[in-house]
């Protein structure tokens, strides 16, 4: 894989599962994850899989993660 950064297309991630939320709706309108070599996690928006790549650390995943189990965004849900 080429070196990964943040913001470079999705469709140039080679070699990554991504995944999304049982949650999802039937139109398409969810964000995907797929893990990256050395513990990092690109995010996309599915209905552009080949647009950009958001790119995060272990550390701001799990920093998400918690802060979502915490109820700390449930204020953005409509």
């Amino acid at each position: 894989m080429s070196h990964i950064v943040n913001g470079m297309a999705a469709g140039q991630l080679h070699g990554v599962t991504w995944q999304k939320s049982g949650r999802s709706g039937p139109n398409g309108n969810c964000v995907e994850c797929a893990a990256l070599p050395g513990g990092g996690v690109a995010m996309r928006n599915s209905r552009d899989p080949e647009g950009p790549a958001l790119i995060y650390t272990p550390a701001e995943i799990e920093a998400f993660i918690l802060g979502v189990r915490d109820g700390d965004f449930d204020n953005l849900l409509s």
